[in-house]
């Protein structure tokens, strides 16, 4: 389904898309055509929308896809019934468009292999170019390297199709455990220094909620869909409950469970809750001025006129004014909830009430993360250490088990020479 452009005898220039429309069978399929798009972005969107959507209609159509449809004999075929079966119909949708990008970089000659075929050599040789030249550049087109963590993403899409596929009882082995894939290095996040963070919050002006979003933010480690899915029902006494996020994909926009999909409540710092006061303070007048025309949903962050703020707009606007202030390299909006993280253990708050607040799924998690962190107080340790055993060492020799202890030498130690 190419995506096209047109352009008219005005000069009007749009772009469109070309698809099958579904009619009672597979067989009467009319070719019909998507239009009237401004941009090439909007076509490609609306064709990955109008895909997925095409699959739902296959899945609820009797008889094409039941227990007598034809197994998967080739890794393309099964990569198909993997998005079918599973992926569409269960998983997230920002989820599901990261596992349909993965899939349009594997090559063509590697999808038609059949599934019995298949060795790790295969996919070896298929991760190593992929690292070297797999992807392109935004305007020019012209090869560049995937990251590795991009390559291991598309392993994984693989590794579990071909589990699923054992499942199905389609092959004994799975060919991806040992095909040598790519390590990703973890890279530190960034903490910012207190005044840094202060500056951040000073300097951002354009958006008018944007200085509470990130004082918020940097009080509380709230990650950025939960803080825009926030309401103010679930601020009481000072007190925040966690309990849903905003997410966004070039095709969805809604409001899901949180990452752990467990809610949590967190304590709000008092300067942080003097600051949405006032913010509640100027939503009240723009809901005063917009009357019936302000959108209910009682969102603490969002637009004038109450519509739910952009997530990808609000990290491009973060990383701008990041860059502008001349931060140090990769930070990024989600440095704020490493700093709050990174701050907390430096001050020695638990491991546990750290990966609470944060809304870690285990403390291993946290541990892992932030183990710089943990590592930076061993001088604090070796120091209490030393002083703790001052405090408790004697200053004259004491008598321990009925016996004078010292350590001068007796008559009856043997003389060494």
């Amino acid at each position: 389904m190419p995506v096209k452009k047109r352009k008219y005898v005005s000069g009007q220039v749009v772009w469109c898309y070309r698809f099958d429309a579904t009619g009672s069978t597979r067989l009467n399929r009319r070719e019909c055509k998507g239009s009237g798009f401004s941009t090439k972005q909007e076509a490609t969107d609306a064709e990955a929308a109008r895909r997925i959507e095409d699959k739902k209609i296959d899945m609820a159509r009797p008889g094409v896809a039941g227990i007598a449809a034809a197994a998967p004999t080739t890794l393309d075929g099964l990569l198909q019934e993997f998005f079918r079966e599973y992926v569409d119909p269960k998983m997230a949708s920002k989820t599901i468009q990261h596992y349909h990008t993965d899939a349009t970089y594997l090559a063509p000659e590697l999808l038609a292999m059949p599934l019995a075929s298949i060795t790790p050599l295969h996919l070896h040789c298929e991760w190593e170019p992929l690292l070297k030249c797999g992807g392109h550049a935004r305007y020019t087109r012209a090869p560049r390297p995937l990251a590795a963590k991009t390559v291991r993403g598309i392993a994984c899409l693989v590794s579990s199709a071909f589990a699923c596929a054992i499942r199905w009882g389609l092959v004994a082995t799975n060919p991806v455990v040992n095909s040598d894939c790519p390590r990703v290095k973890r890279h530190q996040g960034v903490a910012l220094t207190t005044p840094q963070q202060d500056l951040v919050v000073a300097s951002e002006s354009k958006l008018w909620c944007m200085q509470t979003f990130l004082e918020l933010a940097a009080a509380t480690g709230g990650r950025r869909g939960e803080l825009l899915a926030l309401r103010w029902s679930d601020i009481t006494d000072g007190r925040a409950t966690i309990a849903r996020s905003l997410t966004q994909t070039r095709t969805v926009f809604a409001f899901k469970a949180t990452k752990t999909e467990r809610d949590r409540t967190i304590r709000i710092p008092d300067s942080a809750m003097a600051a949405l006061d006032e913010h509640r303070k100027r939503q009240d007048e723009f809901k005063r001025q917009l009357g019936t025309k302000y959108q209910a949903g009682d969102l603490i962050f969002c637009n004038p006129n109450g519509s739910p703020l952009k997530p990808n707009t609000i990290s491009a606007s973060v990383s701008r004014l990041f860059r502008r202030l001349k931060m140090p390299k990769g930070a990024s909006l989600h440095s704020l909830r490493h700093t709050h993280a990174s701050h907390l253990l430096a001050d020695g708050v638990s491991l546990p009430a750290v990966s609470a607040r944060l809304g870690h799924s285990s403390v291993l998690t946290t541990a892992g993360i932030y183990a710089h962190a943990i590592h930076g107080m061993d001088d604090e340790a070796a120091a209490k250490w030393d002083a703790f055993q001052k405090r408790n060492r004697p200053t004259a020799p004491e008598q321990v088990g009925g016996t004078v202890s010292s350590l001068a030498p007796s008559a009856c130690d043997p003389v060494r020479p």
